[in-house]
């Protein structure tokens, strides 16, 4: 049996509902991946051209700091949830995945998202952690069951 770990990054509260559902179905630990400095409503303003949001995403290189390390040594298997921004995910998820060892790792990516589906957020994360596997990945709008999630981890 693999050991779990249930990272993720909420800008709202959907990403973190299902993060804990998702670790609840799989017995996996969580993980809030924060920003050393959170973000106000304004800074998340995606029409605002000069938001930290917008900057960031605007940025390919941009790494956002973390607020703490991510210790991810004991598992085997690293669920990495967010919010869809820009139809990628958001830069402190490359921070978090730059931030530690993954060699042997397999990532799984989750995500929200209000109207887009997972782009190319599998693909440019595939390119950060050497030596990891990354796997496609499932966009998790709503509310999805708990049945639903056990049948998706189950078939991974």
């Amino acid at each position: 049996m693999s050991k779990m770990l249930i990272a993720y990054f909420s800008a709202s509260g959907e990403t973190a509902r299902l993060a804990k559902t998702l670790a609840g179905v799989t017995g996996g630990d969580l993980f809030e991946i924060k920003p050393q400095t959170a973000y106000t409503a304004a800074e998340l303003n995606w029409n605002d051209s000069s938001s930290r949001s917008t900057l960031e995403m605007k940025g390919d290189k941009s790494r956002p700091a973390m607020a703490g390390p991510a210790d991810v040594a004991q598992y085997d298997v690293v669920f990495v949830g967010f919010p869809i921004w820009w139809y990628v995910e958001p830069r402190i998820i490359d921070t978090f995945l730059e931030s530690a060892d993954f060699a042997g790792k397999t990532i799984v990516p989750f995500a929200t998202s209000g109207g887009s589906g997972l782009g190319k957020a599998p693909e440019r994360m595939a390119s950060l952690p050497p030596g990891a596997t990354v796997l496609p990945g499932k966009l998790l709008n709503g509310s999805p069951s708990e049945t639903a999630l056990r049948t998706w981890v189950e078939n991974l």
